[in-house]
């Protein structure tokens, strides 16, 4: 029976082999769209599980948390130093970063922070030392520059006509180890250097701009409105470096917490929840994402699935027309004698063997697809997007195998309509 469907399948080899493609499109069209989003979920929830609590100023939080988490380049409002200062010395904080933005380098983002926050995202570093001076910098694990190398801060972006800072030039003094996060692109510098480029000079400064938003990743707003021709200030690239935070402290787009104990992460979070400043968990941000995410992954999966109806439609059609020009060799083979049930075997082992090639290769170029999105997306972002099949995705394989073997049937019993006479009058 077996060498007889393959023999008959290797006759319309052509035929086959549109049906298998068909086929594979459609099933890999569903298999990408499950196993990207699965992708995006697990690795933007891996890339926020090192950032507990993120306190900004008033404002979205979709978009504090994409910025500082993610990097994502955004206007954010600056927020008073004073509660960087009183984070720093809270008694319920076992870590209190601040990050600045605003600059780049070689297509890169250049973040000011301190050493806390890098020894937290990347507890021993992969190359060199942690910076100690105005003028060093830590590149990210992603980031093509090595220990030595010199970095020209430039304000915004290339793309957006940014403008050369002249008054530093950073000194590349460590390399993190690969955190997969969007940080791993990221250039850290100190955040007082940041500070001290953009003119930013504390408290009594910050007031001069209250309620005015910040450039881009946080430069200070009176930067922007001067276009290229920017307030740089004087940084003493070999100063000390200097990380106690004061009531005097300029301001920041966000401050990067880590609390001591998950009763204090809720505590601090209501804390924060003002009307000047905005406490958010990041994880609760990307859930709300995700939920869009799923709404989205439903769309395009009833999508994928009305493809595959239309698919499995054509199909059947083809195939019971091509199973009515094979009348005559079917009622030869019932009027010599050959079991009902032999017959339909026939005809259904035909189609589903070509549902179940087409399935098995539409569930590898589905695989493929993923698997290239996923990499462009992260040499985009940095953030590893992990690929891959779960125990839940049999359900998805065993239920295309029951529609295939349940439509096989169909043409199958389309060829028993005539009796063996009629066929070979045919």
């Amino acid at each position: 029976m077996i060498a007889f469907i393959l023999a008959d399948l290797r006759r319309f080899w052509s035929g086959a082999l549109a049906v298998v493609v068909l086929i594979a499109l459609s099933v890999a069209l569903s298999v990408t769209v499950t196993l990207q989003e699965r992708a995006v979920r697990l690795g933007s929830a891996r890339a926020a599980e090192k950032f507990d609590l993120l306190v900004g100023a008033a404002g979205s939080e979709t978009q504090l948390a994409l910025s500082a988490v993610f990097l994502q380049p955004a206007p954010l409002p600056l927020m008073e130093g004073a509660v960087l200062s009183r984070l720093a010395n809270d008694p319920r904080v076992e870590l209190a970063a601040p990050v600045g933005f605003g600059d780049s380098a070689y297509g890169h983002p250049i973040v000011g922070t301190t050493t806390a926050l890098i020894s937290s995202l990347s507890p021993s570093l992969a190359q060199g030392a942690m910076f100690s001076r105005l003028g060093e910098a830590v590149v990210g694990f992603d980031v093509a520059l090595s220990t030595g190398a010199e970095i020209k801060p430039m304000h915004g972006t290339a793309e957006t006509g940014g403008e050369t800072h002249t008054a530093i030039a950073y000194k590349v003094t460590g390399r993190m180890a690969p955190t997969g996060t969007a940080w791993d692109r990221a250039i850290l510098v100190p955040i007082r250097a940041v500070w001290q480029l953009h003119d930013m000079h504390g408290e009594d400064d910050h007031h001069d701009h209250d309620g005015e938003e910040a450039d881009a990743h946080g430069a200070e707003p009176r930067e922007r409105a001067e276009g290229h021709e920017h307030a740089h200030g004087h940084v003493d690239a070999d100063a000390p470096l200097d990380e106690h935070f004061d009531a005097q402290t300029p301001g920041v787009p966000a401050v990067l917490v880590k609390p001591k104990t998950i009763a204090d992460a809720y505590r601090l979070r209501q804390e924060y929840r003002t009307g000047t400043t905005l406490g958010v968990f990041p994880a609760e941000v990307l859930t709300r994402l995700y939920a869009t995410l799923g709404d989205a992954r439903s769309l395009l999966l009833a999508i994928a699935l009305g493809t595959q109806a239309i698919v499995i439609a054509a199909i059947v059609l083809v195939t019971i027309m091509h199973v009515g020009s094979r009348r005559r060799q079917i009622g030869a083979l019932r009027a010599l004698g050959t079991p009902v049930r032999s017959i339909v075997a026939l005809v259904w082992g035909e189609l589903f063997i070509l549902f179940a090639a087409g399935i098995a290769l539409g569930i590898a170029l589905g695989y493929i697809a993923a698997l290239v999105i996923s990499a462009r997306l992260a040499a985009s972002t940095a953030v590893r997007l992990p690929v891959g099949f779960s125990f839940d995705d049999l359900w998805l394989v065993g239920g295309f195998a029951a529609v295939a073997a349940i439509i096989s049937i169909v043409p199958a019993f389309s060829a028993l309509r005539s009796s063996p006479a009629a066929a070979l009058r045919a």
